[in-house]
């Protein structure tokens, strides 16, 4: 009896032990599938998640780079009626009108991709007629033209324009014809007349009346800029000129090639990637979103800005703030373009990466591999031996006004409009002698000549 009671507390305690490791293995495997989402077969494991994830915010950044105007048609066509100067008087609108020759002429692309192939057989002929506007609004209807997507109504007139961020920081590769070809995203339209196209508006006051001018001191601004420039901040402080009577315009920048990279813009007061892509989308774009930036409600430096309100936007939909992850997502994706084998001297180049290492100092802030700063990558006016006159524009605060060390891959396909941030070195050459001279290098002729060849391979 001893012997069959103690058999049945064994029999019993591997039961229970069974039954711990049973109910053990539905809590873990439970577990297991409530963190990986895994249901048990490993179909929808972490890393298909974050690679859907990667996709969806790619695409999604794309087209709101490419398309989405934030609903600035609000202001363009709404406010400045420019899409009546697109019109011309013939179509409805003012004026002699916009031809596909003129909006060439002006710096505008068309994406041969969105063009039907009877049409690019038509352009090949010689069957198109480039100087009507009314080919102009068929361009657009096609959502052709880089960066301007046009509102028609019903009756197929034009209601409205709209601007995306690829009107200034995407150009073609002119494949089809000049200006006319696939696009490249990222590069500086260094061809935009910007101020040009501004100045057709038929009502300029919403430029004019923040900014406390009349309309031809506004348009002797605006035509200063000419083409590859632009003024972010003329309509936040009313600065239209530099103290040496030159425009206060700068470069239109890349925006390619800025992974890893800290502070963007020319300035290192306004912020990063993300912070840019908010103020340009609600305060130079015009569009329909919420923004707030408390160092610009100084009426002494921003008077332009305080009466526009422009430090706190608020907007109901807010148009801009969703999109804001996506579209910063989609940039960083841009890797700078490689320089075509051609275009520079190989062994020179060789050579110049020592200089650019070694006696240039390059190096010292151009940090390869990401050719600007690893960390903080700003300096003051002083550092690289320039004036402060654009760095002082931005909002200083603690980091008082600096110049954003700039990442150099890629130099080649923004160099149309000279260096620096307001182009006054038309050569890398003349960029070289300038810190040639600043940090006293001592390079000969030689290095000087090897550097800017390895800056051209960059």
């Amino acid at each position: 009896m001893a012997i069959l009671r103690k058999a049945a507390v064994y029999l019993g305690t591997l039961a229970a032990v069974g039954t711990l490791l049973l109910l053990g293995g539905i809590i873990f495997n439970g577990t297991v599938s409530a963190i990986t989402g895994s249901g048990g077969n490993g179909s929808r494991n972490p890393d298909v998640a974050v690679k859907k994830h990667m996709q969806k915010m790619f695409k999604e950044g794309r087209r709101i780079f490419r398309f989405d105007t934030f609903g600035d048609e609000d202001f363009w066509g709404g406010q400045l009626q420019l899409h009546k100067a697109i019109e011309g008087a013939k179509l409805g609108g003012v004026g002699d009108g916009v031809s596909p020759r003129t909006a060439l002429a002006v710096g505008l692309k068309v994406d041969k991709t969105a063009l039907p192939k009877s049409l690019k057989k038509a352009l090949r002929k010689g069957e198109v007629d480039l100087d009507d506007p009314a080919t102009t609004l068929a361009l657009l209807k096609l959502n052709s033209v880089v960066g301007v997507k046009g509102f028609f109504r019903n009756s197929g007139s034009l209601e409205s324009i709209g601007i995306t961020c690829a009107i200034c920081h995407s150009t073609v590769d002119d494949s089809f014809a000049p200006g006319i070809g696939k696009r490249l995203d990222g590069w500086p339209n260094q061809d935009l007349n910007v101020g040009l196209i501004v100045s057709l508006a038929p009502n300029l006051k919403p430029f004019t009346d923040p900014i406390g001018v009349d309309e031809a001191t506004l348009k002797k601004v605006l035509l200063s800029w000419g083409p590859g420039f632009y003024d972010a901040e003329v309509n936040i402080d009313g600065i239209g000129f530099r103290p040496d009577g030159k425009s206060a315009a700068t470069r239109i920048p890349a925006a390619y090639g800025h992974l890893g990279e800290d502070l963007h813009t020319w300035t290192g007061g306004f912020g990063d990637v993300t912070y840019w892509n908010a103020y340009v989308a609600n305060l130079q774009m015009h569009g329909n979103g919420n923004f707030n930036d408390e160092r610009l409600n100084d009426p002494v430096k921003y008077p332009a800005a305080v009466r526009s309100g422009f430090y706190r936007v608020r907007h109901d939909p807010d148009e801009v703030t969703p999109k804001l992850a996506p579209l910063h997502y989609y940039q960083l994706s841009l890797p700078a373009p490689k320089p075509p084998p051609s275009s520079y001297d190989h062994a020179a180049a060789t050579r110049g990466e020592k200089v650019f290492n070694g006696q240039g100092r390059c190096a010292d802030c151009h940090m390869p591999p990401l050719y600007t700063d690893a960390g903080y990558n700003a300096h003051k006016p002083a550092e690289i031996c320039t004036d402060s006159f654009q760095a002082d524009r931005g909002p200083t605060g603690a980091v008082g006004s600096t110049y954003v060390t700039p990442q150099l891959k890629g130099l080649w396909a923004r160099s149309k409009r000279g260096f620096y941030h307001d182009g006054r070195y038309p050569g890398l050459g003349a960029v070289v002698q300038h810190y040639n001279t600043c940090l006293g290098l001592g390079l000969n002729a030689q290095e000087k000549s090897d550097l800017v060849q390895f800056l051209k391979s960059l």
